[in-house]
């Protein structure tokens, strides 16, 4: 390195007169930015070193936990339905439930990330969630199945950790590629649950208690709350807030300022920018979501299947979290590779628009192979959006990242509400999925009217002073000095 370039290193890094700012790592596993407090600019999918990698498959992983223990008693809905003669309605407001205690956690986690970090909040969440969870055999009614499916769905705020830990990990120019990553792969814990529990446990379960499906169905359960508690006990203890140690000893060491937690929420709300994401996140992971609890009804009513071979067919949906939304996110980071903000802009509408397109296809096609072909087709598109939508979060207004996450977060569960009410209340599923996939179309467009401080707009240019100028300058303040 030369010497000029030493001197800036050391001026980003150190104020003037000023000892070396704590941290816990002096070396790391993978190529980090200095001038991003350490964030990584490399992904290494095989390393699970710390802090870097240790934080990346933690992060999935646990949000894969958390769908596991959220949605494991979908798959079980058909036998607890007729055991306890609820209704479709009934069975319905029970999801709605489960989606929408969500809103209200994930808009209060997402502040207290901004405080305490990611890591100390996936501990809280996955241990209290699992408790329900395992309380799964106790129902005996509409109203005890809709109380618990309420307080089950504590665990869907886990993914504002998710990309919250992800965001303060990974330098901006990867970051929509590991957001989108650690988000689809959590998200996989959907379409595994329809599998791992519907078509797995549920009948070795059944065949432990000699056919007894109700003993089956009240006692499997306990196995994906088990795996919940567990993991958030292990994750905190074998993982880092943030590239440079745990926030409480970044603050116990002067390397960290206290961060108030409401002082974040309303900075989060008052940028507009927040709740165009908050529509958008809707009509993507909202969709998402109604899929997990509508798509082995729908199969199971439209095309006669069994529960095993509808649940397996639904998980398909979830599967493609495989890939699907880390491509969205990629794709985000190559449009901001070569246009900037706008690229990120444009993937986001594109992708959303033909999401909409293939859900109003889907509603129509008659055939068991062409609806499989085409929901997977509109899963692809749902998950990909995903991504980029957390591909513009973290520039919104970086120092609120938690809250905004949070916020826009929410808005994927406010989305499954509205759209489960739509299949709720509609007799016919046809009719539910047209109107999501208008829904989607129409809202697709918000996007290109997002303006974000520092960046190019779609229509407007330089909104702001340039992230970049800013740095360049207090650079050249601290070096004078």
């Amino acid at each position: 390195m030369r010497s000029s370039e030493q001197q800036v290193e050391r001026a980003r890094d150190v104020p003037t007169g000023q000892a070396p700012l704590w941290k816990k790592y002096k070396s790391y596993d993978v190529a980090v930015d200095r001038h991003q407090d350490d964030m990584a600019t490399e992904i290494k999918l095989c390393s699970f070193a710390r802090p870097h990698m240790r934080v990346f498959h933690c992060t999935w992983w646990s949000f894969f936990v958390a769908f596991f223990v959220w949605f494991a008693i979908t798959p079980l809905l058909p036998e607890i339905q007729d055991d306890l003669n609820l209704t479709k309605q009934e069975i319905w407001s029970s999801s709605i439930a489960g989606v929408g205690s969500t809103i209200a956690v994930r808009f209060l986690l997402g502040p207290l990330c901004d405080k305490y970090g990611a890591r100390l909040l996936y501990l809280i969440i996955l241990c209290s969630s699992s408790v329900p969870a395992a309380l799964t055999g106790l129902v005996n009614s509409a109203e005890g199945l809709i109380i618990l499916r309420f307080f089950i769905g504590i665990a869907g705020g886990s993914f504002v950790m998710c990309q919250y830990w992800s965001s303060v990990t990974f330098a901006k120019e990867i970051v929509g590629t590991a957001n989108a990553i650690v988000a689809g792969w959590g998200n996989l814990g959907a379409g595994m649950t329809n599998l791992i529990v519907g078509s797995i446990l549920f009948p070795m379960f059944r065949s432990i208690f000699d056919g007894d499906t109700e003993k089956a169905w009240r006692t499997v359960c306990v196995v994906p709350a088990f795996v919940a508690f567990t993991t958030g006990i292990i994750v905190y203890f074998i993982s880092d807030d943030c590239p440079k140690g745990n926030y409480s000893e970044l603050k116990r060491n002067g390397a960290m300022k206290e961060v108030s937690a409401s002082m974040s929420f309303v900075k989060g709300c008052a940028n507009y920018n927040t709740w165009l994401l908050f529509i958008q996140y809707a009509i993507c992971f909202g969709v998402e979501l109604t899929m997990n609890n509508a798509a082995a009804e729908y199969f199971r009513g439209e095309f006669d299947l069994t529960n095993e071979s509808a649940g397996a067919i639904a998980s398909l949906f979830g599967w493609m979290n495989l890939f699907a939304r880390g491509i969205g996110g990629h794709i985000s980071d190559m449009a901001n590779a070569k246009w900037g903000m706008p690229g990120r802009l444009w993937a986001q509408t594109i992708l959303l628009a033909f999401e909409g397109a293939f859900v109003l296809v889907f509603a129509n096609t008659k055939s068991l192979a062409g609806a499989i072909l085409v929901m997977v087709l509109f899963s692809v598109f749902v998950q990909a959006a995903e991504g980029t939508s957390f591909g513009i979060v973290p520039y919104v207004d970086p120092p609120n990242t938690g809250s905004i996450s949070g916020i826009v977060g929410a808005g994927g569960n406010v989305g499954a509400v509205g759209f489960g009410m739509a299949f709720r209340q509609l007799d016919r599923n046809k009719d539910a999925l047209t109107i999501m996939g208008a829904t989607v179309l129409v809202f697709s467009i918000l996007s290109l009217f997002m303006v974000i401080e520092g960046h190019d707009s779609v229509f407007f240019r330089n909104c702001g002073k340039k992230a970049e100028e800013e740095d360049e300058e207090m650079l050249q303040v601290e070096t004078s000095s």
